[in-house]
Order: structure tokens, then sequence, then C-alpha cells
């Protein structure tokens, strides 16, 4: 079973998408310019994901610690 929590947050996995994605645009004869625009929607994508999972990972660390109510 994949983990996609775990894959959607990796960095290795959003640079393997921009990868492939700019090698199918390039073969398939697209310009620079729009090989350049789905890079960087690719790379932005990739880093909003991996942030929220990152806070969602924090937050959900600080509910579990004990806390010192007195």
């Amino acid at each position: 079973m994949t983990d996609w929590k775990c894959k959607l947050s990796s960095r290795k996995f959003w640079a393997l998408l921009a990868a492939l994605l700019t090698s199918l645009l390039t073969a398939f004869g697209a310009n620079n310019d729009t090989v350049i625009q789905v890079t960087g929607v690719i790379g932005a994508f990739g880093a909003l994901i991996a942030y929220i999972l990152a806070e969602a990972y924090v937050d959900g660390k600080s509910t579990d610690s004990p806390t010192n109510e007195e």
C-alpha cells in the first residue's frame, strides 16, 4: 500500500514529476515558455503540499505532548 501523504510531501517526488513533464513537453515540441511555466507550477504545488503536510504533522505532535495545567 502506497503512503500518499509521505509521497506527496517528498521533494524527490515533485522533482521527478517536474522532470517527467518537462521531458514530455520537450519531446512533443512545446516551446520553452510553456515548459518553464509548467515546471514552475509543479514546484509551487509541491512546496505548498509539503508545507501543509509538515504543519499538520507539527500540529498533531503538539497536541500529543502533555501540558502542565495548574
